[in-house]
């Protein structure tokens, strides 16, 4: 099962990427896709919208998290309930 999580990125790790990933890795483990990106200090965000919408119409979770994140993008709601 392939999951959207949030991958720590930068020197010091103080920004995300967001990756699906399958859902037996680690956090820091193989990436199948990077879909965006998360800067909390900056509140800046980027997300490659078609991408996530694919990867959840073929059956990828959201973590809590990044549900979160993609709620305050306003992205549509069923992108977001369908995990």
């Amino acid at each position: 099962m392939v999951r959207l999580r949030l991958k720590r990125h930068g020197r010091k790790q103080r920004t995300y990427r967001i990756v699906a990933i399958d859902a037996r890795s680690r956090r820091e483990g193989k990436v199948t896709r990077e879909v965006g990106f998360f800067n909390p200090r900056r509140e800046e965000t980027q997300l490659d919208i078609l991408a996530i919408a694919a990867l959840c119409e073929s059956g990828a979770k959201l973590t809590k998290t990044v549900r979160d994140i993609l709620g305050r993008v306003k992205l549509p709601e069923r992108i977001r309930t369908e995990s």
